[in-house]
């Protein structure tokens, strides 16, 4: 049987690369009774693989089961796959048959394999390795023939390693491992699957199917898919039955996606925190601080045009003496910006004259170079962490050491504030 007869069979639809290499891998394997481990994400139709399997097996006119193990309960994983005797544990009133009995002969899917208990995992291996399995309850060892096709959404090596699964059964279960692709690597099939999708879904309520402008088109191509093939169905169903307009623009398919929300912001790479109060805060924190450094920038800019020009000094007449030259201790920047600026003529820095409120008894303001003390330039720190640990610190001090009060004027909580103070070993 060939690759397309094959998708035709299980209404499988895509011509990728890697889809292609996950059914030829699936179809040489079926006719073994070797264990396979198929890999892949949520939703990328892992079940329809093991169908395909078993139906191009010697065991396609015997039974095929799919158990999900994440959905069975850890106190029942055992009694379901093997098997129980009357009055093994409480309830249990009848012996029962479990899965590998029943199904001898056949192919039994373990689907989410990953989420199987350590105990149960034994017991599996046991039955893989020598085809004995035990009842729960009972001492006699009984024989089963089944073939086992296991799947997972995770990456069971890493598992191993945390010793969440066993690594001998790894091993054991992927003999053959097939990797199913996401859809989000296989993006020359969306189309096709959004186009198979709302005609299946016009022919079954009897409406038009919708269409998609270009720009539309490319929205659906590149957007992430986290659910696969899965979710592509349901939004190409949403937009089959909420769409008043049979043809979509880019702007109405958007309304149909779950909003992504992007943070355009920096992001601590090594104190991130899982809580989505912080995450707020800290984008509060962030736009705070570089605003700040933008009104300094400005200060200083300004400050600089009246030293070099005194006709604008009416524009700063409501500032002091005092708060002018304090500035001017503080900004070291300014004081290396004049010695650049005159250190191409041989004569003194003049003094400068800036006005002040005309009154009778005002006197010029003489600002000279012995007013202005030379600092070294010193760069401006931006990390977003000595920011943020200098405004707790400071909110402390303003508020002498009051938590709460401290926590409301950071606009953070007192438990938000409780926990920077333990982070950056903050003595109160």
């Amino acid at each position: 049987m060939d690759l397309q007869s094959i998708k035709n069979r299980f209404g499988i639809i895509g011509n990728a690369p890697a889809l292609n290499h996950a059914l030829n891998t699936a179809v040489q394997v079926a006719a073994t009774d070797l264990t396979v481990l198929i890999v892949g994400e949520s939703g990328v139709g892992k079940e329809v693989f093991s169908q395909i399997i078993h139906a191009l097996s010697s065991r396609k006119h015997n039974p095929f089961i799919a158990v999900n193990c994440g959905a069975i309960p850890e106190g029942t994983i055992d009694s379901e796959l093997f098997g129980h005797e009357k009055g093994a544990f409480t309830g249990a009133v009848d012996s029962r048959k479990g899965y590998f009995e029943t199904v001898s002969g056949g192919t039994i899917f373990l689907d989410e394999i990953g989420e199987m208990p350590l105990g149960t995992q034994a017991r599996l291996l046991r039955v893989l390795e020598t085809g004995e399995f035990i009842r729960v309850g009972s001492s006699k060892v009984q024989k089963t023939d089944v073939r086992v096709i296991a799947a997972t959404n995770r990456e069971l090596l890493e598992f191993t390693q945390k010793g969440r699964f066993r690594e001998d059964l790894y091993y054991r279960l992927s003999t053959v491992p097939i990797r199913v692709p996401s859809l989000r690597d296989r993006k020359e099939d969306i189309l096709l699957l959004f186009r198979k999708f709302v005609v299946d879904f016009s022919e079954r309520y009897k409406t038009a199917p919708v269409q998609l402008d270009e720009e539309a088109k490319q929205i659906l191509i590149n957007y992430g898919w986290q659910g696969n093939v899965r979710e592509l169905k349901n939004i190409a169903e949403q937009i089959s039955v909420l769409s008043t307009n049979p043809q979509i623009s880019a702007i109405a398919l958007k309304n149909f996606l779950p909003e992504k929300i992007r943070n355009s912001l920096p992001v601590l790479a090594n104190h991130a925190s899982g809580s989505n109060d912080f995450s707020n805060e800290r984008e509060i924190l962030y736009k705070l601080f570089f605003d700040m450094k933008k009104d300094v920038t400005e200060l200083k800019k300004m400050f600089l045009e009246i030293l070099q020009n005194p006709s604008l000094a009416g524009s700063a007449a409501n500032f002091t003496r005092d708060s002018i030259l304090n500035d001017f201790h503080s900004n070291g920047e300014l004081s290396n910006s004049m010695n650049s600026n005159n250190s191409n003529t041989s004569t003194a820095i003049q003094p400068t004259y800036l006005a002040q409120p005309s009154s009778s008894n005002s006197q010029p303001m003489i600002i000279s170079d012995e007013n202005i003390h030379h600092h070294e330039e010193i760069e401006e720190s931006l990390n977003i962490m000595d920011k943020e640990k200098e405004l707790i610190v400071k909110a402390l001090k303003k508020h002498k050491g009051k938590r709460r009060d401290a926590s409301l004027d950071l606009g953070i909580s007192e438990r938000t504030l409780y926990r920077k103070l333990k982070e950056y070993d903050i003595d109160e």
